[in-house]
């Protein structure tokens, strides 16, 4: 009774802070951090330890679902009208972004598995927030157009990126032998095996959509997915994130009806994904805030250089328009969702920097997504696509 009653609270509070930032223009998901954060051990104690620890199956759910979302932006006819130019121009700006926060960790003389993980994170933009800023002031233009692919097949690299370096830094904080098998193989297998996985049962899942016409049983199938996929990888040792995502881009590709299902399964996920920032928020422990402070500017600082760097010289490349070199980059520094939920693994699979690794990563998104929107909105107006009235 005292779990459900605190779980109301909780939710409660999530919702009345979604009208404050309404009020304010944020995003929702900072609403849902300062709540978490207020009713969470730090402050009211209404989510105790105790009851945080048994939410975990939340987190775990909710990265299903929010890999699975990412993967229903790979259709292929839509890659192609893109192009080449923003995948270039995404994985510039990642890879950028990643070398300059690992980079500058290490330099700093912070441990090469911490580093590496938070270099693996720094990859990761959060699409809402863009979105948000793009449909509210029906922004048009060179920049948006070549924006919104962009954020679209970010975080699939950015998990990519997170399997490969994870994969290393426990290695190294177990003490293991480096070795080809190790650093390279393995890493390499498990990403592989993850994605062929999710083809599978992509693949299942699109035949099974023709068997139930039902707008219900259709929404049944895409939880069950979801839920086989994230218990397969458990089983087997496979990254849930790429699987499901997997799922979601074979689906997209074979289904006729996947965009109806996929907006379908957007708005039942709507509580589970407040949840999940709810209990992220609830988590953060204010007592290690003042070992932050170096490590989170130096990971802002270079994520953020990282970015509009990597997009000014990949649009270079491929020859883009003058606006674009300009200002992309600065729409790419909202971080939310994806990068809290790679906080989140952190947390299990390296228990020894895991805890400082999240609280950076959250500080960083409270920070980005205050401050991210409206950098958008600016960087947008200077290039010209968004109207004056609007």
């Amino acid at each position: 009774m005292e779990m459900l009653t605190s779980l109301a609270v909780l939710m409660f509070c999530g919702m009345v802070m979604t009208f404050v930032c309404k009020k304010l223009h944020l995003p929702n998901v900072t609403g849902y951090l300062v709540a978490g954060l207020i009713t969470g051990p730090s402050f009211l104690n209404i989510m105790t330890s105790e009851m945080l620890e048994s939410m975990k199956i939340v987190t775990t759910i909710a990265l299903g679902f929010i890999a699975f979302s990412i993967g229903g932006e790979f259709k292929l006819s839509n890659i192609k009208k893109i192009g080449s130019s923003a995948t270039t121009i995404t994985m510039w700006q990642g890879f950028m972004a990643v070398i300059l926060v690992t980079g500058a960790l290490i330099l700093f003389g912070y441990p090469i598995p911490m580093a590496l993980t938070l270099g693996a994170i720094s990859a990761a933009t959060a699409p809402a927030a863009t979105l948000m800023v793009v449909r509210q002031y029906k922004a048009k233009g060179p920049v948006t157009s070549t924006l919104l692919p962009v954020v679209a097949m970010d975080d699939a690299v950015c998990l990519m990126i997170f399997s490969l370096f994870s994969t290393i830094a426990v290695s190294m904080s177990m003490g293991s032998a480096m070795t080809i098998m190790s650093v390279v193989v393995e890493p390499v297998l498990e990403i592989v095996l993850s994605l062929l996985a999710g083809g599978v049962i992509g693949f299942v899942m699109a035949y099974c959509v023709k068997l139930f016409p039902s707008g219900t049983n259709r929404l049944n199938l895409t939880v069950t997915s979801v839920l086989i996929g994230t218990a397969a990888a458990e089983m087997f040792h496979l990254s849930s994130l790429l699987l499901c995502m997997s799922i979601g881009a074979v689906l997209i590709n074979l289904s006729r009806d996947a965009e109806k299902i996929l907006n379908k399964c957007d708005e039942w996920t709507v509580p589970v994904y407040m949840l999940f920032f709810l209990v992220s928020g609830a988590e953060l422990d204010l007592a290690i805030l003042p070992s932050v402070g170096l490590i989170g500017v130096i990971y802002l600082a270079a994520r953020s250089v990282g970015k509009y760097v990597g997009a000014y010289v990949g649009s270079a490349v491929v020859k883009a328009d003058e606006n674009i070199k300009k200002y992309l980059g600065i729409t790419l520094l909202p971080q939310a969702g994806v990068a809290i939920g790679l906080a989140q693994i952190a947390m299990t699979e390296l228990p020894e920097f895991g805890t400082q690794i999240r609280a950076v990563v959250l500080c960083a998104t409270l920070v980005y997504e205050l401050v991210g929107p409206l950098l958008t909105k600016m960087a947008l107006q200077a290039a010209g696509e968004i109207r004056k009235e609007s």
